[in-house]
């Protein structure tokens, strides 16, 4: 039947609600700079229970809209918008679609939000719109919007290196996150151009990477630059010494083995002191929808 898929994650028609989950990074290095710019990245992303949520209807006019903008970012910079359009350009699509966008995850928060919300958008119109690319082509599209796109295409958790699309799939034991939302926005432009930040940290096997091992080499710069995350993270680390910043900040996490032990800590937090917990995902949503 067009427009229908029968996967493990269900059936994904134009009515269903298309989820986009945020990930963590359990590690963040960054290992060095290529010639272009671009820094050169080894990471683990993982897959959490929190989501942003997205809905589409068909257009017969070919426009693309979408119903719910966001508030101060401009049509031209929203990355829900740029992956519905970039996908009907370099496909030759001429159906339209209007796009509803439950947003839920903080932008500027280093969850990947605005990324997995334009990876939904391109996996989900691919197969609505039955074009058919297949997740290496829309992995490569989504390269173009930005670093994080292409993990959430491809769908699993991974170790990820070069600028965060070369990928080794992880099996990752199952564990609960304490996150906190520090309450700023973080722009990853300005903590990756500081000065300070190091750029030569040693590179590692993927295979020799074990849950635990590393730090988030952009935390520091943003503790100094955004006193918030500071702040956020001290409270956190007084009760999870093991704390982090997840990619460019600003949100903090805390990662436990039961979820008992997660809600321990989550009660512990300062009064307001916007927090929340999330399980971590063997895998994203997505991950199992037929082509």
């Amino acid at each position: 039947m067009a427009g229908r898929t029968v996967s493990r994650s269900g059936t994904w028609t134009w009515d269903s609600a298309w989820p986009a989950p945020a990930k963590l990074n359990l590690f963040l290095h960054v290992v060095g700079r290529r010639p272009d710019g671009y820094h050169r990245l080894q990471t683990v992303f993982r897959f959490i229970d929190r989501a942003d949520t997205l809905r589409f209807a068909p257009r017969g006019d070919g426009a693309i809209v979408l119903a719910t903008p966001l508030p101060g970012v401009p049509p031209e910079a929203d990355l829900t918008l740029r992956a519905a359009r970039l996908l009907q350009a370099e496909s030759g699509c001429r159906q339209g679609a209007t796009i509803h966008l439950d947003k839920r995850l903080p932008m500027g928060g280093g969850l990947g939000g605005g990324s997995s919300d334009a990876a939904s958008v391109l996996v989900a119109l691919d197969h609505l719109w039955q074009l058919g690319l297949g997740r290496r082509r829309l992995q490569q599209l989504g390269l173009a919007l930005g670093a994080d796109v292409p993990v959430f295409v491809h769908g699993h958790n991974a170790f990820a290196q070069g600028v965060g699309e070369d990928f080794t799939d992880l099996d990752l034991p199952p564990r609960w996150y304490v996150v906190v939302e520090p309450g700023v926005e973080v722009p990853t432009a300005a903590i990756f151009g500081a000065p300070e930040l190091r750029r030569d940290t040693p590179a590692i096997r993927p295979a020799d990477w074990r849950p635990g091992d590393g730090i988030n080499d952009l935390e520091a710069v943003a503790c100094r630059r955004y006193p918030a995350v500071a702040a956020g993270l001290a409270s956190l680390r007084r009760l999870a010494p093991r704390a982090m910043m997840t990619g460019s900040g600003a949100c903090l996490f805390a990662e436990f083995t039961s979820p008992d032990q997660a809600e321990a800590v989550l009660a512990r937090l300062p009064a307001g002191l916007r927090a929340w917990m999330a399980a971590g995902l063997d895998r994203h949503p997505l991950a199992d929808l037929e082509y």
